[in-house]
């Protein structure tokens, strides 16, 4: 008799067929880790090519041990004290391999960045982690693990957003009761763990909070775009001063948590002098209370809201998505485009908030004309809701985890199980139809050594090169939780055209590193080659 355990394979392993099976023009589906016993709300890739998950640590054990001997003891934890298991993992990409990390505070719905050497910089959260920064070097020994320091920002920070600054540090923006900001570092002198008042946040504050996890992108005067609720400023924070107040987007919905779109600062052209933001997604007014009373679903935002926010006179130009999407993730791809993934067609951010999980990616074409930039992708099998993050790798796929829309770790009884699993989802530019424009970077070093202004080349392999031409991308890794990724900005580089070496089937392509860092803050980036929209996988370079 076929046994319970032997119907479960057989089921996994036609869902694995189907995954595989995709279409490949509108990009494939793999499941890489069943379960890595971690729900992935936050993620971060690493210039080592490792990917750090963690979650929250107030919700009892999750499904991964701590090594022998190991355990947790907080006498300030809220729902387990003494606790051997682990809420952070480390995911080696190129070995399809995962570890447990020892996670102290509670990083719930906190914020990150990565600092110029590398190092991951990770602040706020929740309880005995609200004022917590933790710090993670990279290492490939397998013996690295969290640093925390309890009490190092000025104030608790749950649902605040960091951004990247030109000299290096963080800037921290917002968070529950919070209408401030601060830096991280700090500086060796005690005066210096202050706040900055920012009225801004109090002023977007509704009755649900829809301006939690700010929209924060640097902007390329070195001013800083801050997004909350439905309205939008350009900050100068070395002087505290609003510098530009933008139009409220247009039908005045809430675009943040809980409502919870998604943005992206569009890719950069070479030497910019606009700069474009995309706000896509979200949740009605009234959503979220509506949900909570167990009065309904109610359907997610269709729209986007796209500006130039360098000019002195910006307006919102609105684009209606295939989908409606609320907790959608946006990834920016090497090629230029915006991959919207993850989230649900209705209800909002919350446990157990939402319904209709929506498994179509949507690519989004910026350089298309108005109603013709959506292609809607291959589906998954897999919801990603409450909790789900989204990353780009080094070879051009998308990882995807998390999702956890329940208060502890739940696989039965509910409508949408925890989620452990680690997919990855290859855009169409990765299938074998175009291999034979797909470029190889080859006799470059890696980390390439970058400086700002200065040309540097790329040797690379391809079949053919096409008729669009080559150009070299670079793309900051980010830091992805609740439906926003941090830092996340992609440079179009200038490029002259790539020149094939006599009697070899090697190019040459030569690029400008970006000018300033206040176009690439100083740190680790992923350069790829582009060929005719297909990119290579990408070498890091590290630029000072």
């Amino acid at each position: 008799m076929t046994s319970i355990m032997d119907h479960t394979k057989l089921i996994f392993l036609l869902l694995e067929t189907v995954v595989a099976a995709t279409a490949a023009g509108g990009g494939q589906w793999a499941l890489l880790q069943r379960s890595i016993g971690v729900s992935a709300m936050h993620m971060q890739l690493l210039h080592n090519d490792r990917v750090v998950v963690f979650d929250r640590t107030d919700f009892g054990p999750s499904n991964l041990s701590l090594p022998v001997g190991k355990c947790r003891n907080d006498p300030d934890e809220k729902a387990l004290r003494v606790d051997c298991t682990a809420h952070s993992v480390e995911y080696d990409v190129a070995a399809n391999t995962f570890r447990p990390l020892m996670l102290l505070t509670d990083a719930w719905c906190s914020s990150g960045t990565v600092a110029p050497d590398g190092t991951l910089v990770q602040t706020g959260g929740f309880n005995d982690g609200e004022r917590a920064s933790r710090t993670f070097r990279p290492c490939d020994d397998c013996r690295c693990n969290w640093v925390e320091v309890p009490q190092a920002l000025a104030v608790r920070r749950w649902y605040a957003t960091n951004q990247i600054l030109p000299d290096g540090r963080a800037i921290v923006v917002g968070g529950r009761r919070q209408f401030n900001y601060e830096f991280y570092p700090k500086s060796p002198d005690a005066s210096d763990l202050r706040t900055i008042a920012l009225p801004f946040l109090r002023d977007t504050r509704d009755a649900v909070e829809n301006n939690l996890y700010p929209f924060v992108h640097l902007n390329i005067d070195g001013n800083l775009f801050v997004f909350a609720n439905n309205r939008a400023i350009l900050l100068d924070y070395t002087k505290n001063t609003v510098v530009k107040t933008y139009p409220k987007m247009p039908g005045g919905e809430p675009r943040n948590y809980p409502s919870t779109g998604s943005s992206v600062l569009l890719p950069l052209k070479p030497s910019p002098k606009e700069a474009e933001v995309l706000i896509c997604g979200g949740a009605p007014m009234g959503s979220y209370v509506q949900a909570l009373q167990s009065r309904g679903f109610v359907r997610a935002l269709d729209t986007c809201g796209r500006i130039k926010i360098t000019e002195a006179a910006a307006s919102w130009s609105m684009e209606t998505m295939p989908v409606p999407r609320v907790m959608g993730d946006m990834v920016l791809l090497p090629s230029g485009e915006v991959l919207m993934i993850n989230g649900a067609a209705a209800g909002t951010a919350g446990w157990e908030l939402a319904r209709d999980p929506v498994l179509t990616p949507v690519v989004y074409r910026p350089e298309r004309p108005a109603g013709a930039r959506f292609d809607i992708q291959s589906p998954s099998t897999t919801p990603r809701l409450y909790h789900s993050t989204a990353v780009l790798l080094r070879d051009g796929r998308v990882l995807v985890g998390g999702s956890n829309p329940n208060v502890n770790y739940n696989f039965s009884g509910v409508e949408f199980p925890t989620e452990l699993s680690l997919e990855a989802f290859s855009p169409a530019y990765l299938s074998p139809a175009h291999s034979a424009r797909r470029p190889r970077i080859v006799t470059s070093p890696s980390p390439l050594r970058l400086s700002y202004g200065k040309r540097f080349s790329l040797q690379f392999t391809a079949g053919a090169v096409g008729d669009e031409g080559v150009r070299v991308t670079m793309v900051a890794p980010s830091f992805a939780t609740h439906s926003f990724s941090m830092n996340q900005r992609l440079l179009v580089l200038e490029t002259e055209a790539a020149a094939k070496a006599a009697d070899s089937g090697t190019y040459q392509v030569m690029a400008m590193a970006p000018a300033s860092a206040i176009l690439a803050p100083s740190g680790y980036y992923m350069v790829f080659v582009v060929n005719g929209g297909v990119p290579s996988e990408s070498n890091w370079a590290h630029i000072q």
